[in-house]
């Protein structure tokens, strides 16, 4: 294990006292999955208090703790009045200490999977460090600031939001050199006026960048012109990526079948083939995104074209678990956008039958019934043969469904499982998917598990 940061630096970034020196070779908020050595941050927050946890630190290996309470602790501590801002700044400090190219993604869809992209095609070029799993938040992103070695030549970092002014703070402590907003669609529409009101919360992520810096934009998205003003304000360079003819990084032309995508296109008009082992168009978009930004870090394209063909999709956002039956496992999070997204997959997925389970979207307000019935449309163009809804929202969608589309319908996720597993049969391809909110993961490890498991179809 490498040192990543040793008590008499933190004292120094934090201004905290320590009890006694120590040393830890990684960073951890969660002892479920601490790991030894890792020096433990006691968060403070709504939904809980890290310092109930110590004892389980220690018990796990912990090398320190970071605290705010005046508390007997079995382990070496490094004490402050807010572990939160302390966090911060060590992770401003592990920024300053290195000389990384930084990229921050952001955008209403796709975040997660550019960034899981970005961090595979460039992990074959050099130290690559990149945020785990969706840690896009006013927590996630000083951790994995915190984490990141000082010998790391290119970090990959996520920004989320579901409010204005939420990116600002978190690219202010990445700096990026180069930033993509993935693209601007209706999402998180409860806490927005307009798609220009969320277009202008994403532009926030230019506010951490220096001039010169190098901003990726989706070239078909019709606020391209908006962003790429609210960049050009701020002396950043400007690229497209998309279909459009005017795109620096531009789709010429890609093939879907069930499990692979076979992309051609032009990086700064250098034509390139290579093949990403997903399906569906919203993945070839995102992968222009992912070779421009290894255009812009001065890497190899051509490499990390190759590196993309053994992508993995993330768990939870387009991940296939094929068997008797094979299930699609879409279900950390949605939007109607992505929800036409996954249908889209689905409807070329095999010759089985199309099933999909669909929870609802949350976030819409007003506007909630009118997204959830027009679902209708997608499933249609889809050929979507069976769905299955829960949820109060996706009830609007149930209704309208044909009779022969309908599967089951209940208002929990947990109330749909008996339904869901009584219907599938062999050959069929199920994806699921719904807000976070929704819960549905347990749907997609009941289907797991029957598949591992066919006797349990009655349980």
């Amino acid at each position: 294990m490498t040192d990543l940061w040793n008590s008499k630096d933190a004292i120094e970034f934090t201004g905290g006292t320590s009890s006694q020196p120590w040393v830890c070779s990684g960073v951890s908020i969660d002892t479920r999955t601490l790991e030894k050595g890792d020096l433990f941050v006691a968060l403070m927050g709504e939904t809980g208090d890290g310092h109930l946890f110590l004892q389980e630190a220690a018990e796990k290996g912990a090398a320190a703790a970071l605290i705010s309470k005046e508390l007997q602790v079995p382990l070496p501590v490094l004490r402050v009045t807010d572990t939160l801002q302390a966090l911060e700044k060590l992770g401003i400090a592990a920024r300053q200490r290195c000389g990384a190219t930084r990229i921050a993604v952001t955008g209403s869809v796709g975040k997660t999977s550019t960034k899981d992209m970005l961090a595979w095609a460039f992990k074959d070029q050099g130290l690559t460090h990149a945020s785990t799993a969706s840690y896009n938040n006013l927590w996630g992103v000083p951790l994995t600031l915190a984490r990141m070695p000082q010998t790391t030549q290119f970090g990959i970092f996520e920004v989320g939001m579901n409010h204005p002014g939420e990116i600002r703070p978190l690219t202010r402590m990445i700096q990026p050199q180069i930033a993509i907003i993935t693209s601007i669609v209706e999402c998180h529409i409860e806490f927005f006026k307009s798609e220009e009101d969320i277009a202008h919360a994403k532009a926030e992520i230019f506010e951490g960048m220096d001039k010169g810096g190098a901003v990726l934009l989706n070239r078909d998205n019709p606020h391209f012109d908006l962003l790429a003003n609210l960049a050009r304000e701020r002396g950043l360079q400007i690229k497209g990526f998309g279909k459009s003819e005017k795109a620096d990084f531009r789709l010429v032309s890609w093939r879907g079948e069930a499990e692979r995508s076979h992309v051609v296109a032009e990086i700064q008009g250098e034509r390139i083939s290579y093949t990403l082992p997903v399906p569906g168009e919203h993945w070839v978009l995102n992968s222009l995104a992912v070779l421009g930004a290894i255009f812009l870090a001065g890497a190899d394209v051509k490499k990390a074209a190759s590196s993309l063909a053994t992508v993995e999709a993330p768990s939870g956002r387009g991940k296939r678990y094929p068997g008797d039956f094979t299930v699609i496992d879409e279900s950390y999070n949605a939007n109607p956008t992505s929800i036409r997204a996954a249908l889209s997959v689905l409807g070329k997925s095999g010759e089985g039958r199309k099933i999909a389970v669909l929870g609802d979207i949350r976030e819409f307000g007003g506007l909630a019934r009118k997204r959830h019935e027009e679902l209708l449309d997608p499933l249609l163009e889809h050929k979507i043969d069976l769905v299955f809804c829960c949820g109060p929202n996706m009830a609007y969608l149930y209704e309208r469904l044909p009779e022969g589309m309908k599967g089951a319908y209940a208002l929990t996720s947990l109330d749909l499982i008996p339904s869901v597993l009584q219907a599938v049969k062999p050959g069929d391809v199920i994806s699921v998917k719904a807000s976070l909110g929704t819960r549905v993961k347990p749907i997609v490890e009941a289907l797991l598990d029957l598949q591992k498991n066919p006797l349990n179809r009655g349980a």
